[in-house]
């Protein structure tokens, strides 16, 4: 499942770091990509969105989903 969001609050690599290290802890081989200047996280992922969304607002972090597929 392809995952698009926004992390309005995501600041910085760090954060960016973060939000990946969080989603990959419950989705080994899934693949993110976090960035801080468009704070846009696109998910390749079998998790479903509800547990990607609760993983990134447990490390912190405010979601905002765009797209789901």
């Amino acid at each position: 499942m392809l995952i698009e969001f926004k992390v309005p609050d995501m600041a910085c690599a760090a954060c960016a770091d973060k939000i990946v290290t969080a989603i990959q802890a419950i989705a080994p081989h899934a693949e993110v990509t976090a960035d801080p200047q468009t704070k846009l996280v696109v998910v390749n992922s079998d998790q479903n969105l509800e547990q990607i969304k609760t993983v990134v607002i447990n490390a912190g972090y405010t979601v905002l989903t765009l797209f789901a597929a």
